[in-house]
């Protein structure tokens, strides 16, 4: 399956669900938590029981369709299906691969409940839930059709859950829904990845396209960049500029249809796409691992969104290089990561500005 070696987040986990142990897992992504659900799901599931028995929610669709192919990759040789169940795509298309029969649906909570109210989607005879991202869940306004589809399982389900933070919400949802979870924390919260190597840039805020144009103009040190922007207008204006120039760069943001979203997502995959620009939303839990660097074209809002942005590089032991572009307003974040981060965040000058 491609797996040399368990991670920490794996050597924990797996040994648990295969006792039938709920699970609370605090850990990052990128630390190989898919696959520590995932093999003891694929495990436990029986190929020959054609009705539903595992549910995955996630929060976005591009986590759908991501943790879907992972574990319709591990599952393969057991003969296991799975479908994804996600908004902005047609829900007659998925309506035909539930009707083929599917083992395991990755879904979001919102689609989900769209074919349960259509009568789609029956939970009744669930064996297992995993509530991945969920911190994240819970931020975009899932709350309260978390609880309604968790109603809707049986109470002899097993359940894991898996979140980067650990708030008082998740803690709550995980005592009222879980019986007796083991709680497992891997890599502390909000800690940076150790092969990140961490750069910042002081700019004119009228200088950042032009710094990160002098980046870009150097292909054999960003060989695929992610570059973070605070809003959806602010990705597609930054975009628009650089194509004009030449440079192979594409959006990705929520108001996107669907079918543009998958596209980009695939060229950027494959190692088709040099530089994708994407909001915290679009990019949360992507697992892209030739992305070289990341470059926050805007500064974060807190260290968790610093943490989690640099942490789409350096992907399960490579190396990856983070870039955060400086002006004077954002002096106090800057003070805040580097309280959190110490030495590991390192000053550099841009050629721009060398006389």
């Amino acid at each position: 399956m491609g797996y040399a070696a368990p991670t920490p987040i794996q050597e924990a986990v797996i040994p648990l669900v295969r006792a039938g142990q709920d699970v609370v897992g605090q850990a990052q992504t990128g630390t190989g938590k898919t696959a520590a659900f995932g093999i003891p799901l694929v495990e436990m599931l029986d190929p020959d029981f054609r009705d539903l028995q595992a549910l995955v929610l996630v929060p976005t669709r591009e986590l759908a369709v991501q943790v879907r192919g992972e574990l319709a990759r591990i599952g393969k040789f057991r003969g296991l299906r799975s479908v994804a169940i996600y908004g902005g795509q047609a829900i007659s298309r998925q309506m035909e691969a539930l009707q083929r029969g599917a083992h395991i649906i990755v879904a979001t909570p919102g689609r989900l409940m769209d074919h349960m109210e259509r009568g789609t989607i029956q939970l009744d005879r669930i064996q297992f839930v995993v509530l991945d991202e969920a911190d994240h869940m819970l931020d975009i306004g899932f709350a309260d059709d978390i609880e309604r589809i968790l109603r809707h399982t049986p109470s002899s389900r097993q359940t894991m859950l898996f979140s980067a933070t650990m708030p008082g919400p998740i803690r709550r949802l995980a005592n009222r829904y879980m019986k007796g979870p083991a709680w497992i924390l891997v890599g502390g919260n909000a800690e940076p990845v150790e092969q990140v190597e961490q750069i910042y840039f002081e700019v004119a805020e009228r200088d950042r396209a032009v710094a990160l144009e002098a980046l870009l103009k150097e292909p054999d040190r960003i060989t695929q960049a992610l570059v973070f922007r605070r809003t959806k207008l602010g990705v597609d204006r930054l975009v628009e500029q650089l194509q004009r120039r030449g440079y192979d760069i594409q959006a990705i943001h929520g108001d996107m249809p669907q079918s543009q979203r998958d596209a980009v997502m695939g060229r950027f995959r494959n190692n088709q796409l040099r530089v994708l620009v994407a909001t915290n939303l679009a990019a949360r839990g992507l697992d892209i691992p030739a992305v070289s660097h990341v470059i926050n074209y805007d500064m974060p809002d807190n260290v968790e969104e610093y943490v989690h942005r640099i942490g789409r590089t350096a992907r399960m032991g490579r190396a990856g290089t983070a870039i955060t572009f400086v002006s004077e307003s954002d002096f106090e974040m800057l003070d805040t990561i580097h309280a959190h981060v110490g030495d590991e965040l390192k000053k550099a000058r841009l050629a721009l500005y060398h006389s």
